[in-house]
């Protein structure tokens, strides 16, 4: 299994009851688990406007007494932060189990973000798995723990944890049947005021106490003894990053691996360093650990030498590898690498040169790369910015498009938008996607009508959460016979929201497309314009399961004159130039969206009218 299906799997193991989540990137398979088989399994799944719903929706359950599990990447909790912090004041009484993963090299997120101190600073305890196995486990453990001590609980793993393989030993699925319960009406319960608030605080210090003495002794911390006085402390990837590190220097140091991150074990690490030298701490992002190795060895050991991040051996910036951990043992421990890896990077770099870039791009037939050439065209000679968001068009600031000039974090393209209008003398111009636009877009346009904002917001709507996965969202119409969810209609929630000027286009149709947005963006004021096409890898997957035909375009060769604007500006995967120079689709990657051939001058390209 995935890590991800893994922890699934220990939630459903756990007799979990219902589960609530957005889509993000490296939980997404989490979510994905759930809406395809929890029905079967008698969970309810909701998956909710934002991470913030999300929480509450599954705290709401386990204040009533189900076991509830959520899952979101870091940014996600920073949405859902301000009723996490409250959560770990009132605590649940159902188990509360949050996956929250952080993604080092920023593979799928707009920051590196360390997502551990955010439960730290909570008082929220924090487990974390380095394979499937342990995530399993961990995931059923948590449960418990959860409802023991009557508090949330944080699974915190990495992008190389989720997304690792691995064997994994499954438990029996015991699963009682999904019934609601009795509210019981305990006054204040759930009430952080005031008076109550800071009642709550003295409790949840006192369970914090009482969870660090648990995790003193956890199965999930282990210590494997060595033959030397200098050990590892590792948790998460890093920990598999220090164990193939030692094996390649063929060294055998003994070894810390924390499971439990919060609270510290601070007793089961000072045991640990008081026999040491030297110790080195592996953790990917902020010194996190070795803050707190510090703070412990200052009582159980002074004389110890701390290596890591503030030494300079290891980087907060970045993943890690085997490579770099070995690297930093050897140069603390003064032996020779089996390898000369800045030799072997060098010349990796070497054979790089003078191979193409192969930036992210749109998938063929993506309807944002027909919305990007209508708007190029209508604002060609006119100087403006435009705010983007977070989604698939958030390639559009890299190669070859190289267009967008801010993208902060989800929604924010209309905040910035509003403030820019007040602040340049060009037009401004926010972008969204359809499911970024409900999950957090709505206030910054509640803020642009109250205020009359004077710009243009595109949205650009394509059915589903298409980046992660083609999962649906508040505006996707359900399939046939699904009555368990109510789609809103997009333009009927602008209107309520006072929006007056609302404009429609269809980016495959390049030409009307551009003429209208000329119009729709030369009028003052607020405006939307809607850029309607479900997602190409949706409509493709719905399709084939309709039984309809997929049918590739091909470029007539003898009509093709090099003018080349199926490449300059369509940038479609499915086109590249042939030996003879002359344009060429495969058909294995044409969508037929036949944007293309609206854009070739000399209409050398047709459909085949054959299915691929």
């Amino acid at each position: 299994m995935l890590s991800n299906e893994a922890i699934a799997r220990g939630a459903l193991e756990a007799d979990v009851k219902l589960y609530a989540g957005y889509p993000g990137s490296p939980t997404t398979e989490i979510l994905d688990a759930f809406y395809e088989i929890g029905e079967e399994q008698g969970v309810i799944v909701n998956i909710s406007a934002n991470e913030k719903v999300a929480l509450e929706t599954a705290a709401g359950a386990a204040m009533a007494g189900l076991r509830s599990m959520t899952s979101m990447k870091s940014v996600g909790l920073n949405v859902a932060s301000d009723s996490f912090y409250s959560l770990g004041y009132v605590g649940v009484k159902g188990g509360l189990v949050l996956v929250v993963a952080d993604d080092p090299h920023a593979h799928s997120s707009q920051s590196e973000q360390d997502g551990r101190h955010i439960p730290a600073s909570a008082y929220i305890p924090m487990l974390e798995p380095s394979d499937p196995a342990e995530s399993l486990h961990m995931t059923r453990y948590a449960f418990s723990l959860s409802e023991r001590y009557s508090v949330p609980v944080v699974i915190r793993t990495v992008t190389r944890v989720n997304h690792q393989s691995g064997i994994v030993v499954t438990g029996e699925l015991r699963r009682t049947p999904y019934a609601k319960v009795k509210w019981q009406h305990e006054p204040v319960r759930f009430i952080t005021v005031a008076e109550y608030a800071r009642k709550f605080k003295l409790n949840m210090l006192e369970r914090t106490r009482k969870v660090q003495e648990e995790f003193e002794h956890s199965e999930f911390n282990i210590v494997q003894h060595g033959d030397s006085e200098f050990g590892i402390i590792a948790s998460s990837a890093g920990y598999n990053y220090a164990v193939e590190a030692c094996r390649l220097l063929k060294i055998s140091p003994s070894i810390l691996k924390l499971g439990t991150t919060y609270p510290i074990p601070r007793k089961l690490i000072g045991d640990f360093l008081g026999v040491l030298k030297s110790v080195l701490v592996v953790e990917e992002l902020s010194p996190y650990l070795e803050l707190n190795v510090t703070a412990i060895a200052k009582d159980s050991n002074p004389e110890l030498r701390i290596f890591g991040k503030y030494s300079g051996h290891l980087s907060e910036a970045l993943e890690y590898n085997p490579n770099i951990v070995a690297t930093a043992i050897a140069d603390i421990l003064h032996v020779p690498l089996p390898v000369d890896f800045k030799a072997v990077l060098s010349r990796a770099e070497q054979l790089k040169e003078g191979l193409p870039l192969r930036p992210p791009t749109f998938c063929p037939g993506c309807p944002h790369r027909g919305t990007f050439i209508a708007l190029h065209r209508a604002l060609r000679g006119v100087k403006h910015v435009l705010a983007t968001d977070i989604g698939c068009y958030s390639m559009s600031p890299m190669p070859p498009l190289n267009y967008g000039d801010t993208l902060l974090s989800m929604g924010a393209s209309l905040g910035v938008a509003h403030g820019l209008q007040y602040a340049i003398e060009e037009p401004v111009i926010a972008m969204i996607g359809d499911s970024t636009f409900y999950h957090a877009g709505l206030p910054g346009l509640v803020n642009a009508v109250n205020h009359k904002g004077n710009f243009k917001l595109i949205i650009l709507d394509n059915s589903v959460t298409a980046m992660t996965g083609q999962q649906p969202h508040p505006g996707t119409v359900p399939q046939e016979g699904d009555e368990s969810v109510q789609p809103l209609n997009l333009e009927d929630v602008l209107r309520g929201l006072g929006v007056k000027d609302i404009t429609v286009i269809d980016p495959y149709d390049v030409k009307n497309a551009s003429r209208i947005l000329k119009e729709a963006l030369a009028r003052q004021g607020l405006g939307v314009i809607i850029s309607r096409r479900a997602c190409a890898l949706y409509w493709d997957r719905q399709k084939r399961k309709k039984g309809e035909p997929i049918v590739p375009n091909h470029v007539d060769k003898a009509i093709c004159n090099r003018y080349y604007a199926c490449i300059r500006e369509f940038f479609c995967p499915a086109i590249s130039i042939d030996d003879d120079g002359k344009a060429v689709i495969a058909r294995e990657l044409c969508d037929g969206c036949m944007v293309c051939a609206k854009l070739c001058p000399v209409n050398a390209i047709k459909s085949t009218g054959m299915s691929r």
